[in-house]
C-alpha cells in the first residue's frame, strides 16, 4: 500500500500536522479548518461550499467531541449532498510530538497509521482519479497572467476569482493548490486570459 491514493474530492481536516501525515498517502486537495477557527473563516466556508459543489468534500476529522462538533458543521454550511464522511477507529493514545495526550486520550489523524487513513477514505466511498498530464500551474504562471506581482494584479485576481466562483482573497499558495485540483495548465491559461478582456 505504498502507493498514494488519487482523490477526486477535497478532503478536510483539523490541523496541518492532520495535513502532513494525510499527505503522505494522498495526492489530492488537502484543506484545514484549523480546529475551530472555522466558524469564523468566511472566507475557507466560502472556499469549501464551491468546492463541495464542483468536486464533493471528504471529512476526516478526529474522532474526539471536538472533531465530531467541526464535522457537523461543515456538513451542515456545505450541504449533505456534497459530503462524504471519513471515520478514523478511535484509538487511545497520543501523538509522538505530544507530551500528553488530548482530553479523551485518543489519538487523532496524525497520530494514525497510512493504512487506517485510506481505509477511512476508502470506505467513505473516495473517488480514485487517473493523474492529471500536462504541467502543474505555478506561482510563475499567476505572474504571467497578471494575477500576482504586478500592478493591478489584485483587481485581476479578485475578478478571476469571481468568475470562477471562488473566494475573493485566495491567497497565491491556495489559488495554485485549488487550480491545480480543478484545471489542466490550459484550461486556467484560456480562463485567465478570458478575465483580461
Amino acid at each position: 500500500m505504498n502507493e498514494k491514493l488519487r482523490i477526486q474530492q477535497v478532503i478536510v481536516v483539523e490541523g496541518r500536522y492532520d495535513a502532513a501525515a494525510l499527505s503522505a498517502v494522498v495526492d489530492g486537495l488537502i484543506l484545514t479548518t484549523d480546529g475551530f477557527a472555522i466558524y469564523k473563516d468566511k472566507q475557507t466556508q466560502a472556499l469549501l461550499k464551491e468546492l463541495g459543489r464542483q468536486r464533493g468534500v471528504i471529512l476526516l476529522t478526529d474522532p474526539d467531541a471536538a472533531g465530531f462538533r467541526i464535522r457537523n458543521f461543515l456538513s451542515n454550511l456545505i450541504g449533505q449532498e456534497y459530503v462524504r464522511q471519513a471515520y478514523v477507529p478511535a484509538i487511545p493514545g497520543k501523538e509522538s510530538r505530544k507530551a500528553v495526550p488530548g482530553k479523551e486520550g485518543l489519538l487523532g489523524v496524525e497520530g494514525l497509521p497510512p493504512e487506517a487513513l485510506k481505509k477511512a477514505l476508502l470506505d467513505a466511498g473516495a473517488s480514485e482519479t487517473a493523474a492529471r498530464s500536462g504541467r502543474a500551474i505555478t506561482y510563475t504562471d499567476l505572474y504571467q497572467w497578471g494575477l500576482s506581482g504586478t500592478a493591478g494584479s489584485q483587481e485581476q485576481r479578485f475578478a478571476f476569482l469571481r468568475r470562477l466562483g471562488l473566494p475573493p482573497r485566495l491567497s497565491k499558495k491556495a489559488l495554485c493548490q485549488v487550480l491545480n485540483q480543478l484545471y489542466t495548465y490550459e484550461e486556467a491559461q484560456e480562463l485567465a486570459e478570458q478575465t483580461e478582456e
